[in-house]
């Protein structure tokens, strides 16, 4: 049944243009008040699809009008009414994870995906369990922002939803209560580098420890050889003993996470990544051999891989290191990849590598995962400098001060003697380009986020939110230019 009314000429409501839409007999819209969003739903009256929504109504000749808070309840509802809200699977596509630690930076992720005219697939809804934590967001929280700004750009092309670095089975349950499709699995409380510079009795050893399913004569792989498209891996004794005291572990961690996600997901289809990007050295073209050839021995599914590459992938920093030795690299796992998959390679803490994007596109024919967050906050930052510059200062010292504490569990290089001192700053906004300056916002968004005065309320959150909410074009705007330099070189073939 046609509707009588339309939302834009019958009403005076803020309404966001572009997010207006008619789907199956009933017209939607976000408005923007300065109290917050507000969902606008148009239908005849007698549409019983009404009352699911909590809200004012108010009838309008034959139609009625539902305006509703942006609430859990009402997004659970427009989801389930609405079917490009659903996370789906992205396949072998050339993708791109697009974490959001604020909960405001959807809108500008997508219009980034825009302008590569569906040549990424996206993940909009990203987060890890300890971003999480040190974010006070639930998983729930980060889907529902996720879809919201989905929404609000009138996104109708197809998102996943990433539950990353998952570490326990916990983990994994509340993903799936929360609707994500696509679960990281990170196994790296399991990998052993002890390896590195054990002897190869030191190696055996390591090796006896193993899960008797893990054992030599269970892989089958000693002095196998096998000729990948241009590389040759010999997996003679104290190689693949090596591997298997370093990853051995891990492999079966990964296992058993992959046998309970299937346990618990059913009839739900999902995508599964496996990490080990966060180890103390390299993951060698032989210990990949190892990883892919015992995932498939053991029975899992896995649409990606993120192995520990040469050089250094810093947070919210250009690679560091010699980028044709990066592409030698990323060619021989690109090449395992495509003998034990295909599956895509996944490059995590992947902001602003823009030297590699291109010889990563070039290597792996496409199959390729970029992973993103924390320079989506640092694109908030950079859009509340010029805005408010005593807020800004006030987060560039607080971080200083906590860039020791937080700097912990990251790989990260920067040191506070290099960072410019802030009595010596002229361009605050500048800063943001600085090497150290940029590492020391980064690591410690939790902190800033989460820090609260001795009243009670929070220190800096409320003011940095309100900015972003006021000005949130601009800081649309600011991400769709940032993120689509991520996303130009992964276009190109």
């Amino acid at each position: 049944m046609m509707l009588e009314n339309s939302l834009l000429t019958t009403t005076s409501l803020p309404l966001l243009p572009q997010s207006v839409i008619v789907h199956a007999g009933m017209e939607y819209a976000l408005a923007k008040e300065n109290s917050g969003f507000h969902l606008a739903v148009l239908a005849n009256e007698n549409d019983d699809r009404l009352a699911l929504f909590e809200g004012e109504r108010t009838c309008i000749g034959k139609s009625k009008l539902v305006y509703a808070p942006q609430n859990a309840h009402n997004g659970a509802i427009l989801r389930s009414q609405i079917p490009w809200l659903q996370p789906r699977l992205l396949g072998l596509h050339t993708s791109a994870g697009l974490g959001d630690r604020l909960g405001l930076a959807t809108p500008g992720h997508v219009r980034a995906i825009r302008r590569t005219d569906n040549a990424i697939a996206p993940i909009f809804a990203q987060q890890s369990i300890r971003e999480m934590a040190r974010t006070g967001r639930t998983p729930q929280q980060v889907m529902d922002d996720a879809i919201w700004g989905v929404f609000q750009e009138n996104w109708q092309g197809g998102f996943g939803a990433d539950a990353d670095h998952l570490k326990t089975t916990d983990d994994i349950d509340a993903c799936l209560e929360a609707g994500y499709t696509f679960f990281t699995i990170d196994p790296g409380d399991h990998v052993d580098n002890r390896a590195e510079t054990a002897s190869l009795s030191e190696l055996h050893e390591l090796v006896e420890g193993l899960p008797a399913e893990m054992r030599i004569k269970a892989n089958g792989l000693l002095r196998k050889t096998l000729q990948i498209e241009h590389i040759k891996v010999v997996l003679e004794e104290k190689i693949l003993l090596k591997a298997m005291a370093k990853y051995g572990r891990a492999v079966w961690h990964v296992a058993a996470m992959y046998r309970h996600l299937v346990d618990k997901a059913g009839e739900k289809p999902f995508e599964l990544e496996v990490s080990v990007d966060e180890t103390a050295q390299p993951t060698s073209h032989a210990e990949h051999v190892y990883i892919a050839s015992e995932l498939k021995r053991l029975g899992v599914r896995w649409v990606s891989l993120a192995p520990r590459y040469i050089g250094s992938f810093e947070k919210g920093v250009d690679y560091i290191g010699d980028v044709a030795a990066f592409e030698e690299d990323i060619a021989g796992h690109a090449a395992i990849a495509r003998f034990f998959g295909p599956y895509k390679l996944s490059l995590h803490s992947g902001s602003d590598k823009y030297s590699i994007y291109p010889a990563a596109m070039r290597q792996t024919h496409g199959l390729v995962h970029l992973k993103t967050a924390g320079t989506s906050y640092l694109e908030a930052l950079h859009t509340i400098a010029p805005l408010d510059t005593d807020l800004f200062r006030e987060i560039y010292i607080f971080a200083r001060e906590h860039y020791a504490a937080d700097k912990v569990s990251y790989h990260v290089s920067a040191q506070l003697v290099r960072a410019p001192l802030p009595e010596e700053v002229k361009d605050w906004a500048a800063l943001l380009d600085q090497f150290d300056a940029r590492e020391i916002f980064h690591i410690t968004f939790g902190s800033v986020l989460k820090e609260k005065m001795p009243n009670g309320k929070m220190r800096f959150y409320e003011r940095l939110m309100g900015l972003l909410y006021t000005h949130q074009e601009e800081y649309t705007e600011n991400l769709e230019k940032h993120i689509f330099r991520h996303l130009f070189p992964f276009t190109q073939q």
